[in-house]
């Protein structure tokens, strides 16, 4: 069959030795090879009449479950054959791949045999679906899209999706601290917490796309504070009734001015904000909520930023000792914290970082 009418496979994986080799099994089959190292690029070269996607699970940004989910998403190619590629499939992550959309999966190392005849019968299925699709439209595709100017377009939409990815998480580093213009031991704080948050949530083996907002958005727990008077905040001494109270409205003042963003990393940091002062036990404040009504990553945030409170010196404490703070919140597992979490950072003992730790 001549080139122009051989099927297009794109290769996604963040490894250039994996993405090299899966490419060249392909190529040995008489495919033709498209590549991508993110889902941010897959994505963009869906537009070169690609037949079959070939995607790694774990993907920096967007994993392989979100990339999948957005291919389903989209008219034109939501009957795109995908196979899933993973090092190891659980049950869970089986079920996941299926409802996302993909079609099937493959474990690695790849055997050259199965991939051969997964793609070859993956591939006739679409080609039927094809046919069936241009007689009841009338329509012909063209096949040959492949250009210079094309490209360069495709490859400036991956760059732009990139580039506004980075402005995110610039936009949310610099309001995170605005907070330090109130507390200089802010920044320090922020740094910790958004390192305690991501190492919970590895432990938690929670994907990629999780543990990029938990790094991101958790500094932004305590933006509410910006509402909140300086001279309360920064008070050497236990607030009164009356301050307190105005303490508490921070949760709500931080999800007012995060809320109805487009961004998926400002609604994380919303949901973290509103939440990481809820209990438990129920409570908490501003709504009261309990056990796992309280949003996971939510409950992360609030375990660390006691424990990193704890073991911090501030205006009006001084700070305790790693095991101290380990016994603190042992004690109060399963009223202030998800006992499940308080477990797991402790568990983390040989990584946190005592207080001053940059």
């Amino acid at each position: 069959m001549p080139e122009l009418y051989s099927k297009r496979i794109l290769v996604v994986d963040d490894d250039e030795t994996i993405r090299q080799s899966l490419s060249n099994l392909i190529l040995a089959f008489g495919f033709v090879v498209e590549s991508a190292v993110d889902g941010y690029e897959a994505l963009a070269k869906l537009h070169l009449d690609i037949d079959l996607v070939l995607l790694d699970v774990d993907l920096p940004g967007l994993d392989g479950y979100d990339v999948a989910e957005r291919i389903r998403d989209t008219t034109d190619f939501k009957d795109l054959p995908v196979v899933m590629v993973t090092g190891v499939i659980t049950r869970e992550g089986r079920l996941r791949a299926f409802e996302v959309g993909a079609n099937d999966f493959i474990t690695k190392p790849v055997d050259t045999i199965e991939l051969k005849l997964r793609l070859s019968s993956l591939l006739k299925m679409k080609s039927a679906q094809d046919e069936i699709k241009q007689s009841r439209d009338g329509l012909e595709r063209m096949v040959e899209k492949r250009s210079a100017a094309l490209r360069l377009a495709l490859d400036s939409m991956a760059a732009a999706q990139r580039k506004l990815r980075e402005s995110e998480i610039d936009t949310i580093h610099r309001l995170a601290i605005i907070a330090e213009y109130k507390d200089p031991t802010t920044a320090a704080h922020l740094k910790r917490i958004s390192r305690l948050c991501e190492n919970i949530g590895k432990a938690l083996n929670l994907p990629p796309s999780d543990l990029e907002r938990l790094r991101y958005a958790s500094p932004m727990h305590d933006v509410g504070k910006i509402g909140v008077d300086p001279n309360i905040l920064l008070k050497p001494g236990r607030l009164n009734d009356e301050e307190w109270e105005i303490m508490r409205r921070h949760p709500a003042i931080g999800g007012n001015i995060l809320t109805n963003s487009t961004s998926d990393l400002l609604q994380t940091g919303e949901k973290i904000a509103l939440t990481h002062h809820e209990k438990w036990n129920g409570s908490g404040y501003p709504s009261g909520l309990a056990g796992d009504d309280i949003p996971l990553l939510g409950r992360i945030c609030a375990v660390a930023d006691v424990f990193d409170a704890l073991v911090s010196q501030r205006c009006y404490k001084a700070a305790v000792s790693i095991e101290e703070a380990f016994r603190q919140l042992d004690k109060d597992k399963g009223e202030h914290f998800d006992p499940l979490l308080v477990d797991v950072l402790t568990s983390l003992n040989n990584i946190v970082d005592k207080a001053g730790d940059k």
